[in-house]
């Protein structure tokens, strides 16, 4: 993939002009610890792409690396910081919130810290939320609780008044913490702030389960999924081993990527089949999920399905299409319909079958972060303190090719990251499962898979 047309340029609000407070502490004293805006990692670091792109006369794209600066913008002693959290619930919110809070206080002498409750709400003077007063004692055990002490809501709100609230409040760095809805969100509330002249620097935080942020290699609250997925999984193969033709269906969070389901396979391998919204699949006919699983049920006697939350959406065009307050389009149940499907079509054969249907999906949401989450989410906070301090403004933390890097949110919402047909990933999932493409003989012809 070509990636030398993407903006990896990063907005500043002015130049940095005081010292780090850092450069007095006992880590600074031990060497190489400052990073520069100079210190960059390539995007792709296939060799053979890096080729392609000199023998064109284009230089390959590179994002800047992120860390402490020793130059810093904001006085600490004077700067005041907000927080938000918002979209859905995820693993590891809270584990952000405290590294954001304990990182301000300690490494940068900065006490006025607020948290903005109820998401982009909390800034709307009609709705009512308190602010709430941020302090390490106030965060300090907050890990094991799974959600976010902050509260969240879903919605647009007026940009304009968000902006007018956080001129109100004084407010010179601004961590904003969600999903693709929130980085735009993001985007729109820094250009404002820029229109107005205003030096405030808006820093984002990528949220979502899905693992689906663009450019973005992994995202925080994906691992403590795809653990609590795995155990999904053995629950439902037990289940299905339990029984003549058992059958375990798990529906899995995924609107528009797989990777939950797909990275959960593989984590526990006792998955037959796995339906996701990249790879396209039939219900009836020859080849088809029903007749495969028939297929499967009399080899082995039992079965385990996943199916990702954004699968098999062809099969409700007929119905009406509805959006959640946060203009995503409302899914149908998959999950649900595959069960009836299921049951009706071994109805219709004569074929005994115990189907047991497990949806995880807000166990998972609400669930604290895992150990390996919970390092990640500390670095993430970290480095968007780091960011927010040196002036820069108009970015996302992301984990790119083993680094943390600063990514223009415009680059990181431009499109979606997915589970690629032809990738490793995927092959991968059909080794595990045998189970082909699930698409009927006539489709494959049509397609030119026959």
């Amino acid at each position: 993939m070509d990636f030398s047309s993407i903006n990896t340029k990063i907005r500043t609000i002015g130049k940095p002009k005081i010292l780090s407070p850092i450069l007095n502490t006992k880590i600074a004293e031990q060497g190489q610890y400052f990073i520069s805006d100079n210190d960059k990692v390539l995007i792709d670091l296939n060799p053979d792409n890096i080729k392609q792109l000199l023998i064109k006369g284009k230089t390959p794209a590179s994002f800047e690396i992120a860390g402490p600066k020793r130059n810093i913008y904001f006085d600490p002693s004077k700067l005041r910081c907000a927080l938000v959290t918002c979209g859905g619930l995820c693993p590891g919110l809270n584990d952000v919130i405290r590294s954001i809070v304990l990182e301000l206080y300690h490494r940068y002498n900065v006490s006025n810290i607020y948290g903005i409750c109820y998401g982009l709400q909390g800034f709307i003077p009609k709705y009512g939320h308190k602010v709430m007063q941020l302090a390490p004692e106030v965060v300090s055990d907050i890990l094991n609780a799974g959600g976010s002490i902050l509260g969240s809501s879903r919605g647009p709100q007026n940009i304009e008044e968000i902006v007018d609230s956080i001129e109100r409040m004084n407010i010179g760095i601004l961590f904003m913490i969600g999903g693709d809805g929130t980085l735009k969100a993001a985007g729109k509330i820094a250009d404002a702030v820029n229109n107005r002249g205003l030096k405030i620097s808006v820093v984002g935080i990528p949220k979502t389960i899905d693992n689906d942020i663009y450019l973005v290699s992994r995202s925080f609250g994906f691992e403590t999924a795809v653990e609590v997925a795995t155990q999904s999984i053995k629950a439902a193969h037990n289940e299905a081993r339990g029984y003549p033709n058992g059958i375990g269906l798990i529906k899995l969070m995924g609107r528009h990527s797989g990777f939950i389901a797909a990275t959960g396979t593989l984590a526990q391998q006792d998955v037959n089949f796995v339906l996701i919204p990249e790879i396209d699949f039939d219900l009836q006919g020859y080849g088809g999920l029903l007749s495969e699983l028939e297929k499967r049920l009399s080899q082995r006697k039992h079965a385990v399905i996943i199916v990702a939350e954004g699968a098999g959406q062809k099969f409700f065009k007929n119905r009406e299409k509805e959006s959640d307050a946060s203009g995503n389009m409302k899914l149908n149940d998959i999950g649900l319909f595959l069960k009836q499907e299921i049951a009706d079509y071994f109805k219709s054969k004569h074929i005994d079958i115990t189907l047991k249907y497990i949806d995880p999906s807000y166990i998972i949401r609400s669930l604290p972060a895992n150990a390996n989450d919970s390092v990640f989410c500390g670095f993430l906070g970290r480095y968007a303190v780091h960011a927010g301090m040196a002036g820069k403004t108009k970015l996302l933390i992301g984990h790119r090719n083993d680094h943390f890097v600063h990514i223009p949110i415009e680059s990181a919402t431009f499109a979606r990251k997915q589970v690629m047909p032809h990738e490793e990933l995927w092959h991968t999932v059909l080794e595990a499962t045998g189970q082909g493409n699930l698409m009927t003989k006539a489709r494959r012809s049509e397609e030119g898979g026959e």
